[in-house]
């Protein structure tokens, strides 16, 4: 039945009205006396650990986990959990290294931090990248996919779809940072039971495919005789997949690279942090990273329960497109369809409880870096915290209308999760670069910088299309591969350029302690088990 019944839609309803309640419950009684434009961006002091790890989680996983990264799971198998495990394992380095020189210098803002250090010429630069990167790939694609999704389980249009996730996700975000932090440890919640009851349903389904009467147990493990080239993390040379996952940069190379710019250098990530005190922040990361753990059980096993079912049989039709093709971003909106009424509901509103966090963090970070390191720097110097707070708002009314007119564009995308990680992968070596060499060399000179912030995308931009540019004479490197040499490129042009200035030419403004980097046993005791369970997955699993 591929729409919501009557019971579908009074779940759903209960969740809006509950997630809009509780949002307006938060923003007023916890919103300070003045319109300060920290308190509406990074909502200083305010969020409890649990909301920071919350927040990070709601905003990280969207529509291209739930379909992007199911559809990948169908392609690619359990290779793709990739992405989530070794953010796990970014998230605590982040926590340790990075978080505490950014609370230590006071930084509210990823461009406030490379103006600091370097100056407002690739503070600039680096703004403007993001915005763009924001608005044009990150909106788009998590828009696309859920209006994709939800269209598919409803009798609403994808067009219906764009607009009513962009109109909710504006009255999340005109609440400011509090209002999205909080409300995400609902979303969170609403993410997770319907995820689990999503993948329960897939295992079931395959269960009684084969005999065994619904027991999801003995479904797991028709799962690996089935599909036993899908439970395999790390693809060898000559593997079909070994160009989207190649081999051990899945680990150490550029996949380390990605998940280092996400988690670390990323204001629509590292915002949630920035108004906490060291403790609390490295405490609500740490319960992120055990949640990404859980991360690939809802979005990426749906996916794998889906090629098998597939293989025997069933959902040809749903899974192919007019010309015969299989359509792998298909599997998640498929599954959701055979839900029964009422538990529909519930996956309905865990699917957009994660669209509409991510995006509503997203226009957040994009309405601060707008108004702190654009407006007030460029068109108003004296613009009061009011003033701030007003054009933030409007910043992320206007990208969001941006956001929904270039969504349709993406409508021909096949795996929509590895377009995402592909394109944002022509930037992220170079962020990485800059901040790392920024915060730890203190030689790094503001030319170098500039010359790094510059160069990132025509580096990557030139190794994807050597290729085709020689006949072949080049080598066709994955993009995981690219983004390391990119990031050893930047790096090391950055190093040459800094060492052949003069040493006065590099003044570090921001203060490294070393003591910042000693952690409480607690945190020790966590990062420990995380990094165990990581061991024992990429074993049983190599």
């Amino acid at each position: 039945m591929h729409q919501l019944q009557l019971l579908d839609y009074i779940v759903f309803l209960v969740y809006f009205i509950a997630v809009s309640a509780y949002g307006y419950y938060v923003y007023h009684r916890k919103r300070s006396a003045t319109a300060d434009s920290k308190d509406f961006f990074l909502a200083e002091g305010s969020l409890t650990w649990w909301a920071i790890g919350a927040s990070l989680i709601a905003s990280n996983i969207s529509a291209e986990h739930f379909i992007g990264m199911s559809g990948s799971g169908f392609a690619l198998g359990l290779a793709i959990s990739t992405y989530e495990w070794m953010a796990a394992a970014t998230l605590i380095i982040v926590a340790v290294f990075i978080i505490p020189v950014y609370l230590k210098n006071r930084i509210f803002t990823m461009p406030q931090f490379l103006s600091v250090r370097y100056n407002d010429k690739v503070s600039t630069i680096m703004a403007i990248f993001w915005l763009l990167v924001y608005v044009f790939v990150n909106l788009t694609s998590i828009i696309y996919l859920g209006a994709l999704a939800i269209s598919s389980i409803s009798s609403l249009s994808f067009e219906a779809c764009i607009i009513g996730l962009c109109l909710f996700s504006v009255i999340v975000t005109l609440g400011g940072m509090k209002v999205i932090g909080y409300t995400d440890v609902v979303q969170v919640v609403v993410l997770i039971i319907g995820g689990l009851i999503t993948t329960y349903l897939a295992l079931s389904l395959l269960a009684d495919r084969f005999g065994f009467e619904g027991n999801i147990w003995k479904a797991l493990g028709i799962l690996r005789k089935e599909a036993p080239a899908h439970f395999h993390m790390i693809f060898k040379k000559g593997d079909p997949h070994y160009y989207e996952l190649p081999g051990m940069s899945v680990l150490i190379g550029g996949m380390l690279i990605n998940n280092l710019a996400y988690w670390g250098c990323n204001q629509y990530i590292v915002q949630r942090a920035l108004g906490a005190d060291l403790k609390t922040a490295r405490k609500g990361i740490l319960f992120a990273a055990f949640l990404k753990l859980l991360i690939p059980v809802i979005a990426v096993l749906p996916g794998i329960t889906m090629f098998v079912l597939h293989q025997n049989g069933m959902f040809r039709s749903e899974m192919t497109d007019a010309t015969g093709a299989v359509k792998p971003d298909h599997a998640y909106p498929t599954l959701m369809n055979l839900l029964p009424e009422g538990l529909k509901g519930v996956a309905f509103a865990a699917l957009t409880a994660a669209i509409v966090a991510s995006l509503a963090g997203k226009a957040n970070s994009i309405s601060t870096i707008f108004s702190l390191d654009i407006y007030k720097k460029f068109f108003n110097k004296e613009a009061s915290e009011k003033k701030l707070v007003r054009v933030g708002r409007w910043a992320v009314i206007l990208a969001m209308l941006m956001a929904a007119l270039v969504t349709p564009a993406l409508r021909s995308l096949d795996q929509a999760y590895q377009f995402i990680q592909e394109y944002v992968g022509f930037f992220s070596p170079g962020v990485l670069a800059i901040f790392l060499l920024g915060m730890f060399w203190k030689r790094t000179t503001a030319n170098a910088a500039l010359a790094g912030a510059v160069l990132t995308i025509p580096i990557s931009t030139v190794l994807k299309f050597l290729p085709a540019w020689t006949r072949g004479a080049f080598p066709d490197y994955p993009f995981l591969d690219r983004m390391t040499i990119t990031f050893f490129c930047v790096v090391l042009l950055m190093t040459g350029i800094s060492l052949a200035s003069p040493p006065k030419a590099a003044a570090s403004s921001i203060e490294v302690d070393k003591r910042l980097f000693s952690v409480s046993s607690g945190f020790l005791m966590g990062s420990v088990i995380i990094c165990g369970i990581l061991a024992a997955l990429y074993t049983v699993f190599w």
